[in-house]
Order: structure tokens, then sequence, then C-alpha cells
């Protein structure tokens, strides 16, 4: 029989397991403080089990570990962690200084199958699905590596892969990432970012308290199909429809990450047609200039067209921030993860 993974597990999920195999229920809570809290890579680390309970508890579960293949450090201060995973597959982490605290951007999946046309991670394609524990040791590893651990405050899912196509799994993680006896991160210091699966969006609003972004890109679906397939299963009014229905709380925005790609999305008239778009829903619009990678057709806009695209929106009265990517010199930046070692 396989060994369970215990930070696959969710604390009703392992409060369950540990009455399956003969314990008392009180040591859920009691694995989950060294797992979590500790941060113990093995059972012999569990000081107050018998010796007899961490035997048993080896030899029918694990606590499992990323491997870090490399790290590399921005000169902006951005830290990107390749991790070989158990089976030999790779992923990519980033953990991005901010003013105040960071943020790490964590992984999904190895690659992605969304094929957005101006993504770097996409145009590898699916490998497969991560599981929940090895979304959780993105953090702890990424964590144990920081001088200040407690500044690390925010995590976001936009790094390989889309979340909310691997739903079981990320669903199981954010419930270890928010979980007072877990993780413990604030649910409003939590994002998923998606590409726009509206029966999953639905089910986000109903099962998970935490922060909704959507990867827009185009505001007419003549744009979008050429940039996001997806777009041609969930066209713009159906994707609008959806979100205009999503729960928010009564200060609650959908953040829309707006990539600008010269000649493609990035016109008055295009900043006009989005504003027109969103004008039903509390939305907070981030504005990305596209980072260019070895191989792509686009360029990024320059940097007047930028901020008239700015202005045009903030007439419209809508909250727009430039986003300055950080780690672009080691590919670090948004769509340029990569599938790892």
């Amino acid at each position: 029989m396989a060994k369970v993974d215990l930070k696959d597990l969710d604390l009703e999920e392992t409060r369950t397991w540990v009455e399956k195999i003969g314990l008392e229920t009180y040591r859920a809570e009691q694995i989950r403080r060294w797992i979590f809290g500790h941060q113990a890579g093995s059972f012999e680390e569990m000081t107050n089990l018998s010796k007899e309970m961490r035997h048993y508890l080896n030899s029918i579960s694990y606590v499992s570990q990323l491997k870090i293949a490399k790290t590399e450090i921005s000169l902006d201060g951005t830290k990107k962690f390749s991790f070989e995973l158990e089976d030999g597959k790779g992923i990519e982490s980033v953990l991005i200084p901010e003013r105040a605290h960071y943020t790490a951007c964590i992984s999904s999946q190895v690659g992605c199958a969304m094929g957005c046309k101006f993504c770097l991670t996409g145009r590898r394609g699916l490998n497969r699905n991560l599981k929940a524990s090895e979304i959780i040791n993105q953090i702890l590893q990424i964590r144990q590596s920081m001088d200040q651990p407690d500044r690390l405050t925010n995590i976001v899912f936009m790094g390989m892969g889309e979340p909310l196509a691997n739903f079981w799994a990320v669903k199981s993680a954010v419930k270890n990432i928010i979980c007072a006896d877990a993780l413990n991160f604030s649910r409003r210091r939590v994002t998923l970012s998606t590409c726009g699966l509206v029966p999953e969006i639905e089910r986000l609003g109903k099962e998970l308290p935490i922060n909704l972004a959507v990867s827009l890109n185009a505001a007419d679906d003549k744009t979008r199909n050429l940039l996001m397939p997806i777009n041609r299963r969930y066209p713009l009014n159906t994707l609008i429809d959806t979100l205009m229905r999503f729960p928010l709380t009564k200060r609650g925005r959908i953040t829309f990450e707006y990539i600008l790609i010269r000649d493609i999305n990035d016109r008055l008239t295009d900043a006009t047609k989005l504003a027109r778009l969103l004008k039903d829903i509390r939305a907070k619009i981030n504005l990305i200039p596209f980072n260019v990678y070895n191989g792509t057709p686009f360029q990024a806009p320059d940097e007047g067209r930028i901020l008239a695209f700015q202005d045009e929106l903030i007439r419209k009265n809508y909250t727009v921030i430039i986003r300055k990517s950080k780690g672009t010199d080691i590919s670090a930046a948004c769509g340029q993860l990569t599938t790892g070692p």
C-alpha cells in the first residue's frame, strides 16, 4: 500500500485518517503542529510522540519535501526557485520583495495546457497537475530560505499552470494555507489567478474565501481569441456574466490583469472597450507591459502608450496600477516561468 503524504491532507482529512488507523482524534492536530508549525521533515523529530507511534506512522505515511535544484537572485532582489519533484519533473516559484513585505508566486501545474500565446509556460504544454503537498511545499521551503520568514505575508497562484484546472489539489492546498493550525495566512492575502474557466470560477466563489484575479488581456472576443484559446470555450459575455455574480466582501474587488502588447491590445480604443466591458463589476486593473522572451513575436508598448492607456481608464474612474515586472533578468517575471530543472 502506498504511503500517505500527510501534507496532501487538510485538517478534516487528517482527523479522518488518524481515526482510520486507530489513533485518537487529537493526534491529528498534534501531527499537523509538527509538520506545519515546526516544519518537521521526519517523524523522528516529533519528540512528543512515542517511539512506537513514530515507527508506526513512518511505516504508513511520510512528510514530503521538494528538492531545490537551483536558486537565482535578480538585481531587484527577486528570487526564483527551481524545484525538482519526486518524479524528477520540475517547477519554478518566485519570491517577490515588496515595500513592506514579500509575496510568493507559486505554481499549480507542471507546465500549462491553456496555450496563451504570450506565455512561455503555455508554449511548453502541460505535463501534469501538482499535488496539494507540492503546492504547499513551495511556500514552506521558500519561507525556510528567508532570514525574516514572517515578512512573507502574501501568496499568489500566478506561477506555472492554471490553478482552476487543478481544482481539488488547489482547494486542499488553500485550506492548509489559510488554516490556523497550518500555514495561517490571511485569506485576504491569498489570490488565485485564472485565465477564465467559468464553471470553476463559480465553484471557487462557493467553496474558497480567497481573492480572485482574472487574466483578461483583451476587451473583445476577436483579440482575446487570438491571445487566449480559452476564450473560444468561454467567450467574454459568458465570463463577464459569471464574474458579475462572483461573491465579494463589502470592500472586495476582482483584479483584472491586462498584459499590454504593442499594436495588439494597447490602443486607446482598447482601453475604452475595457472600461465599457467592466462597468458593472467592482474591479481593479493591473496593467502589465509584456515581458519579452526568446522566440516570441510580441513586443511591449513604449512608455507613453502605456501611460495613455492608464490615463484613459483612470478617466473612467477605475483603479489602475502599472505593474513593473520584477525578476526579468532571471526569467522570473509574469509569463516567463518554465518547467524548472
